[in-house]
């Protein structure tokens, strides 16, 4: 495999590697994806502000999140179907943010259950959750995800629907249903061999681990898709917090949020943090970037909860932005699963080695010693404006 020198070194690497339609479904945002692209466009336009003739020959790069101390303000973003992208996915991706001292969170759509994450590593994990119809089933994920000592839940709020992501349509990961669209994925898979074999053969079982329970024989991904347009709750309001509450008195953190009057209302009624996402660019099409987001909603709520952000971060210097932006912490999406696809757990360990090392050059050049020593001042300008579109 070709030296990675950057996440997208590794998103070229995992292009080579994985079936199209895995590929398609990790890179795709929903309609013309105007948002995936702003997300990634509005963060490298934030200039930072170099600062020189500065002692840096020390720099403190732990943060605390939710009172535990991390290596680096970063965490690895709850990713669906991750696990399909190398052998038993998850498990291998906490295993290396475990080693570089940082959070990892699993989604509820993951390829590995809660308890064979919980298995395989030793420090606790996050655990994300979709407000389902199935009170019932959420209750059960909840304690299990108290069994495996999560340490912290992550709620998310912007899938009351699931977005319409074209290129799913396109690559056969959606629509097409049955034998069709399982020749499909299946010859698409026979083109990449390396894949077919780690994973297609011997990263058994392929479904989604934490709803196979619900799905019973119905494991295929076209039934994967279906579930979720019928299971997820349109219905769902600030009120169904105190359902979660009621199921869940560790750290609450509501992912989702791109408006500074709903990150008050989740500063109200009790959330210990916020996540600044529009999910990747992957369900409202048209919405700001987080960037732009990210300092209204920081300025508003900073002071109550813990303000964390995604969305377009490629790079060390990209996490350096969305601190001085106001963020606490940063969660990497596509970047950890890039890796992942492209090197397995070894792949996730140096993708984060090389954003703790980008980490350290922006903190050095902008006289930054610390985390929390990173704020606006490390900026230009803050460009709070809306944009020109």
């Amino acid at each position: 495999m070709r030296r990675a020198a950057s996440a997208l070194d590794y998103r070229e690497l995992a292009r080579r590697r994985l079936p199209h339609f895995l590929f398609e479904y990790i890179e795709g945002g929903s309609y013309a994806e105007v948002t995936l692209r702003r997300n990634i466009a509005d963060l490298e336009d934030i200039a930072l502000r170099q600062r020189v003739l500065n002692d840096v020959s020390s720099l403190d790069l732990t943060t605390e999140l939710f009172g535990h101390k991390v290596a680096l303000p970063v965490a690895l973003a709850p990713i669906g179907l991750a696990g399909m992208n190398a052998r038993r996915g998850e498990v291998q991706a906490a295993r290396a943010a475990e080693g570089a001292g940082i959070p990892f969170c699993l989604s509820t759509v993951s390829a590995c259950p809660i308890d064979e994450v919980a298995r395989g590593t030793n420090a606790p994990f996050w655990f994300q959750l979709y407000m389902i119809r199935d009170r019932g089933f959420m209750k059960d994920l909840l304690a299990q995800a108290k069994v495996a000592r999560c340490s912290a839940l992550v709620f998310t709020v912007d899938m009351p629907v699931p977005g319409s992501r074209y290129r799913d349509y396109h690559s056969g990961l959606a629509g097409a249903a049955g034998r069709i669209g399982a020749l499909r994925r299946m010859w698409q898979a026979l083109t990449k061999p390396a894949w077919a074999w780690d994973v297609g053969v011997h990263g058994r079982p392929h479904q989604l681990g934490n709803v196979a329970p619900v799905l019973g024989k119905n494991t295929g991904l076209e039934d994967f898709f279906a579930w979720m347009r019928n299971n997820f709750d349109p219905t769902v309001s600030w009120k169904d917090l105190d359902f979660i509450r009621a199921e869940w008195d560790g750290p609450l953190i509501i992912k989702g949020i791109l408006d500074a009057e709903d990150a008050k209302t989740a500063a109200a009624v009790g959330a210990d943090g916020i996540v600044v996402s529009n999910h990747g660019g992957r369900q409202l099409d048209g919405v700001p970037s987080t960037a732009r987001a990210l300092p209204p909603i920081a300025d508003a709520v900073g002071d109550r909860l813990t303000v964390l952000a995604d969305g377009g971060i490629r790079s060390g210097l990209d996490v350096v932005r969305m601190l001085a932006l106001g963020a606490k912490g940063v969660l990497l999406g596509r970047a950890w699963v890039y890796a992942l696809a492209a090197g397995g757990e070894a792949g996730v360990s140096h993708v984060l080695k090389l954003v703790e090392a980008e980490i350290r050059v922006a903190m050095a050049l902008t006289g930054c010693k610390s985390i929390e020593a990173i704020d606006r001042h490390a900026l230009v300008e803050v460009q709070t404006r809306p944009a020109s579109w």
